[in-house]
This record gives C-alpha cells, structure tokens and sequence, in this order.
C-alpha cells in the first residue's frame, strides 16, 4: 500500500468516470478528485488539458502516417507522470480518487503495439493504490454514450471506420487487459447503473468503507 492512501476509479471508454467524479468532487469536498480533465487540473498545470486536445485532435489524427505510435506513448507518458505526480505529492491526510491512474493509458498502448517493456516497469513501480473501484460498463451501454460511435477518437475501437465490431472488439480487448493489470490489487467491480446520481451513490459507498 502506497504511504499516502488513494483510490482508483478505472472502466472502459464510456463508463461514466468523469460523470461520477464530477457528482464526487460535489458531494466530497473532502475528498481530492485527480484526473487529466480540465475540470480537475489546477491553474499551473494547464499544460496537461492542451496536450490532451492536442492529442485528441492532432495527433490522432495522423498516427501510423505523422506520427508513430511510440510518439504516441512519449506524449501519453505525460499524463501518467503528472498523476503520478499529484499522487506522490499529495497531502496524506486528505483523501484521494485518482481517474484510472496509468492502467488505462498502459493498456491502450499495448493495445496500439507499443513495446517499451521499460516503460511499462517504470509505471508499474509507482504507488499503489489502496483499492481500485471499476465501473463494468457494457459495450453496449458504452457505444450508446459515445453517440453511437460519432464521438470515438481512434484509440476506443479497433480499424478505421469505428463502427460497432471494431468498438466491441477493441472495448473488450481493453477491459481484459485492465483487469490484468490490477488483478494484484483490491478491486470492487460495481455493475451498471441507470444514472449518474446512482452511479455515483454505489463508488461513495466503496470509498466510505
């Protein structure tokens, strides 16, 4: 156990993990809610968001053709170090939900053929969490929240035309190696709920146990 006790909310693209941590950091004041979202960077790091927009809307879109995906996983890196970062920083007595933390980036790597076994190490000796709370969202329910696909970036499905076999395939490719990389760790898998408010009320009851 990390010497600063956090938790971890991790599920597959479309879970609802910003929806939940937004209804947290409301109803948790108490709680440090840490993630890339900009809703949840401080000032001074405003760099992590453009980068994600960036990623989102420039490198995306030329990978395999601009850019490599070992470019890729140097700017994904960004974001695992700077969760890293906040974990390693952080005040021990104020409690803390971290948004997948580096499982979720390490897994879509490997998914995109990354093979920097070096890199993964370095990850996988940062702290660990005290428990990881994952939200099993359906592909279905998950295609459903990406507007039937229309709001799939290329790294939640698999091929290039991001129809519903490529996103099923590629979300349960990804929900198979999560679990991989936590299977050594306290897990609580919370099944879907109907709602954001419900959703939100099942991962308080976790972090209050």
């Amino acid at each position: 156990m990390s010497e600063r006790p956090f938790h971890v909310l991790l599920g597959p693209d479309g879970a609802g993990k910003s929806s939940v941590m937004g209804h947290l950091a409301r109803q948790l004041p108490e709680w440090r809610m840490v993630s890339t979202d900009s809703a949840f960077v401080a000032p001074e790091h405003a760099l992590i968001p453009r980068l994600r927009r960036d990623l989102t809307d420039r490198l995306l879109p030329g990978l395999g053709t601009a850019y490599s995906v070992d470019f890729l996983a140097s700017v994904l890196q960004t974001a695992v170090v700077h969760l890293r970062d906040q974990v390693r920083d952080s005040d021990p007595g104020v409690p803390m939900l971290v948004d997948s933390y580096y499982y979720k980036i390490l897994a879509k790597c490997r998914l995109a053929g990354v093979q920097d076994s070096r890199m993964y190490s370095w990850w996988r000796a940062f702290p660990r969490p005290s428990r990881v709370v994952f939200l099993d969202v359906p592909p279905e329910t998950a295609w459903r929240r990406r507007g039937a696909g229309a709001e799939l970036n290329a790294l939640e499905h698999d091929g290039a035309d991001g129809d519903w076999a490529g996103f099923e395939r590629y979300q349960k490719n990804l929900r198979k190696l999560l679990l991989e990389e936590i299977r050594d760790l306290p897990v609580t898998m919370l099944p879907e709920h109907t709602g954001v408010d419900r959703a939100a009320r099942a991962v308080r009851e976790v972090l209050a146990a």
